[in-house]
């Protein structure tokens, strides 16, 4: 906290009198802050691509102002985050910072886009309480009790009555196993053990000789964007695919990056998740499809479409604006903002600046010959549980 408050006191005193971003340039700048390195650095590369992506499809000038991105890679590191912040605002004056791979990172940048009063679009990071943390953030990634809730009821739904849940030990893990629980529990669902694994350098193998001792219908699992594959594999491992133990998870298990690396033992995985690459749809269709011809045939995860839609959001702003960039005109601009994304129909809530979205249902299944989260059901337009309307 002292950190916090020390680099609010610091960029109020570089700053000085209230500058518009307008003045200070012509251009209109983003300021992107990704992990491109470390190991949320997956999560860094496919927002950054769909970033590129939206601009070679959406142009490169709004409402009179060429839009520029400035990228800089804070390696998943708080401190690195707050201070590349600092000199985005400071020296480069940007009219919008974005990214934010991690919950640590984007809770280390809101006190600088209160004090600076620059939008700070979070593209990543899922945590509920991110936004009460600055009046000038707006999502456009998921919000974990989102996913978490739902699943918790449809698995009660299913049959399934003792479950031991294993979620990472952060921010988001929490909301996860929160929700979860919550959820299953209200249904008449039992939770046997809780247990959370180190956010770094995770170690999954304890934990599933944990489950596989406890002998549960099904274990949940929520782990960060990127760290799917290494928990799919000590699960065969420990030979718990072949244990009659159900695994059930949230989408960024069977990261649609990751999938196919996976391979057939996680045919069968239900996870509830906002978006699958192989979501129906001409708009995602064209989105996967343009994307893949872009970045030597990758496949775009949700990461990729949260980024997608945190330019959406940005530009409709630059528009709504007449390209003033004033921070305040901006996070009204995107307030109850709405539009289709190859996610489905997003709205910007306009009184939590959180996202509105379908959580959809899906089982791993092969499609073409490859591995896909194929959705068999959804819930529509899902609020933050966590935030009363």
């Amino acid at each position: 906290m002292k950190n916090l408050l020390a680099a609010a006191s610091l960029l109020a005193a570089l700053i000085g009198p209230a500058v518009s971003p307008a003045a200070a340039e012509d251009a209109f700048k983003i300021g992107l802050i990704l992990p491109m390195t470390g190991p949320s650095q997956s999560t860094g590369k496919q927002i950054n691509a769909a970033v590129k992506l939206f601009m070679q499809q959406n142009g490169d000038e709004v409402a009179g102002r060429k839009v520029e991105i400035i990228l800089r890679d804070d390696a998943g590191v708080a401190d690195t985050t707050r201070r590349v912040a600092q000199e985005l605002v400071v020296k480069d004056h940007v009219s919008v910072l974005a990214g934010f791979g991690l919950t640590p990172l984007a809770l280390a940048t809101a006190p600088i886009a209160t004090q600076a009063k620059v939008p700070m679009v979070v593209m990543a990071a899922a945590t509920s309480v991110i936004t009460e943390k600055s009046p000038f953030i707006v999502r456009t990634a998921q919000v974990m009790p989102q996913v978490a809730s739902t699943m918790g009821t449809w698995t009660a739904g299913q049959g399934i009555k003792k479950v031991v849940t294993i979620v990472t030990d952060y921010g988001p893990g929490i909301d996860a196993e929160t929700w979860f629980v919550k959820n299953f529990q209200a249904a008449g669902g039992e939770i046997q053990s809780s247990l959370r694994v180190p956010l770094a350098n995770p170690d999954f193998a304890p934990f599933l000789q944990r489950v596989r001792d406890a002998q549960p219908d099904a274990v949940f699992v929520f782990t960060p964007s990127g760290q799917g594959a290494a928990f799919i594999k000590q699960f065969i491992e420990r030979g718990l695919d072949k244990s009659g133990i159900r695994l059930i998870a949230l989408g960024d298990v069977t990261d649609d990056d990751q999938l196919n690396a996976m391979g057939d033992a996680t045919l069968g995985v239900v996870t509830a998740g906002p978006y699958s690459a192989a979501h129906p749809g001409a708009v995602n269709a064209k989105f996967v499809a343009a994307f893949k011809a872009a970045n030597s045939d990758l496949r775009p995860n949700f990461m990729a479409v949260f980024g997608y839609d945190g330019m959406q959001a940005i530009y409709d702003a630059i528009k709504k604006t007449n390209g003033k960039g004033d921070g305040s005109a901006l996070i009204e601009a995107m307030k109850g903002a709405a539009w289709e994304s190859p996610r489905g129909p997003m709205q910007i809530d306009a009184k939590t600046r959180d996202i509105i979205q379908d959580v959809y249902l899906r089982k791993v299944e092969k499609k073409d010959g490859e591995l896909y989260n194929i959705e068999f059901g959804s819930v529509p337009k899902v609020r933050d549980p966590a935030k009363p309307e």
